[in-house]
C-alpha cells in the first residue's frame, strides 16, 4: 500500500504547527472533565478497574452503551475496536478476496480505497464538487461489474462536510439490495449535522447487509480513547470480523472502554456542546471567507466539522498551504494529500477543521498573514 499522505503530512506538521486549523475531530477535554461527567458509581469503577485483559468483542457495559445509539442494533452486533482504522481495515479484509470489485466515493479519507486496492480493483464515483458534493446514484450503478461485492460511503462526508438526501440514501440501499451488495458506512462525523432534520439512518439499522463504522474521536471529540465500533445485522460476518481482529489489536485498552461508557452516558451534553462550538466556528468561518471572498470560495459543512475550501489564488493551493504552515504557523491540508487512484480530486482546494476552541484565533492569525 502507498503511503499515508494525510498522516505523513500530520507527523511532519501536526505538533509543531501552532493552530491545527485542519483538525478532524470536534474539541477533546480533559480526564478531569470526562469524569466530572461520570456517576459516582463509575468514577469508582474507574479506580478499582483491573488492568488485565478485556473481552475482544468490548466490554458488555460499552456495547449497551453504544447499542443505545441505534434503532435496531443491539450489543451482540457490535465489535469495538482500536479506533475508526482498525474497522475499515478489518472490514476490507474480510470482506474482499482478489476476484471481487469493489466501489468508493471519492473524495474520501485515504484507507477507504487503499486498503481494498491492496486486495481487489476498485471504481471511484466522485462526489460532484459544483452541486454541494452531491451523490450521483446513477454513477454508482454504471460502475458497478458483475463482480462488485461492496460500495463504500463516507457521510457526513470527509473532507468536504456532504450529506446526501435520505432519497439519496435510499435510492442506494434500493440499488444494493438488488444486487446483494455489502453497504460499509463509514458514519463517523454522525450527530455533528448543522440541522437535525437532514440526519441520516445509520445504514446498519435499515440494512440486513449494511455495515456502520463510527468511533469515539470525532462527533465526541475523544480520539485519545482509541476506541471504535462496526455494528452489523449478519452476526456470522461480526464474528469473521472478531476473529480477523485477534491478529491486530486483540481487545481494547480497560481504562479507554469504561471512559468511553461514561462520554457515552453524557452524550447529549457532550454532542450539544460540540455542536454549538462547531456552528459557532462555522459563523466565523463564513465571515473570514467572505472578507476574502478574492481568494476563497468556502461551503459550510452540512454535517461534521470539517469542509472542503476552494483556493482561488494564482500561486496554487499546495504552495499557498505550505507558506502558511512555514510563516504563520497555521496548518491546513491541500487537497493534493486527498489524491485518488479511483478518480479524480480537484487540486485546488484545502480542508479546514471547524470543531476546535482555537479556530476564531487561528483565523486571526491566517488573517494577519493574509495581510
Amino acid at each position: 500500500m502507498r503511503d499515508f499522505a494525510l498522516e505523513v503530512h500530520f507527523s511532519k506538521w501536526e505538533f509543531k504547527a501552532r493552530f491545527n486549523l485542519t483538525a478532524s475531530d470536534a474539541q477533546s477535554m480533559s480526564l478531569d472533565q470526562l469524569l466530572a461527567l461520570a456517576s459516582a458509581e463509575d468514577r469508582e469503577r474507574m479506580q478499582k478497574l483491573h488492568l488485565g485483559y478485556t473481552e475482544t468483542f468490548g466490554a458488555p457495559a460499552l456495547r449497551e452503551a453504544i447499542a443505545a445509539t441505534y434503532d435496531a442494533i443491539d450489543s451482540d452486533h457490535l465489535l469495538c475496536l482500536a479506533g475508526a482504522g482498525e474497522g475499515i481495515y478489518i472490514a476490507m479484509r474480510v470482506l474482499l478476496d482478489a476476484d471481487d470489485h469493489a466501489v468508493v466515493i471519492t473524495p474520501n479519507y485515504q484507507s477507504s480505497e487503499t486498503v481494498p486496492l491492496s486486495i481487489c480493483e476498485v471504481s471511484g464515483v466522485a462526489l460532484e464538487a459544483r452541486d454541494h458534493w452531491s451523490l450521483d446514484v446513477a454513477k454508482v450503478r454504471a460502475s458497478l461489474r458483475p463482480n462488485t461485492k461492496l460500495i463504500s460511503i463516507n457521510f457526513p462526508n470527509n473532507p468536504t462536510g456532504a450529506i446526501p438526501s435520505r432519497q439519496t440514501l435510499d435510492e442506494l440501499l434500493a440499488l444494493c439490495r438488488e444486487r446483494g451488495l455489502w453497504l460499509f458506512s463509514d458514519e463517523v462525523y454522525r450527530l455533528l449535522e448543522r440541522e437535525p432534520s437532514i440526519r441520516l439512518p445509520q445504514v446498519a439499522d435499515i440494512y440486513e447487509r449494511g455495515i456502520s463504522l463510527n468511533v469515539m474521536s470525532k462527533a465526541y471529540g475523544l480520539p485519545g480513547l482509541r476506541i471504535g465500533w462496526l455494528a452489523c445485522q449478519d452476526r456470522d460476518l461480526l464474528q469473521r470480523f472478531e476473529r480477523y481482529k485477534h491478529f491486530l489489536s486483540i481487545c481494547n485498552s480497560a481504562p479507554s472502554e469504561l471512559l468511553a461508557t461514561i462520554a457515552l452516558k453524557a452524550g447529549d451534553s457532550i454532542l450539544a456542546r460540540n455542536r454549538a462550538l462547531v456552528q459557532d466556528n462555522t459563523a466565523v468561518a463564513t465571515g473570514f471567507f467572505q472578507r476574502h471572498g478574492e481568494f476563497f470560495e468556502f461551503t459550510p459543512p452540512a454535517g461534521g466539522c470539517v469542509s472542503f475550501t476552494r483556493y482561488l489564488g494564482a500561486d496554487g493551493v499546495e504552495v499557498f498551504a505550505e507558506r502558511l504552515v512555514e510563516e504563520a504557523g497555521v496548518l491546513l491540508l491541500p487537497s493534493g494529500l486527498y489524491r485518488s487512484e479511483v478518480g479524480d480530486v480537484p487540486q485546488d482546494y484545502f480542508r479546514i477543521g471547524l470543531g476546535r476552541s482555537f479556530v476564531p484565533q487561528a483565523l486571526d492569525a491566517m488573517e494577519r498573514w493574509l495581510a
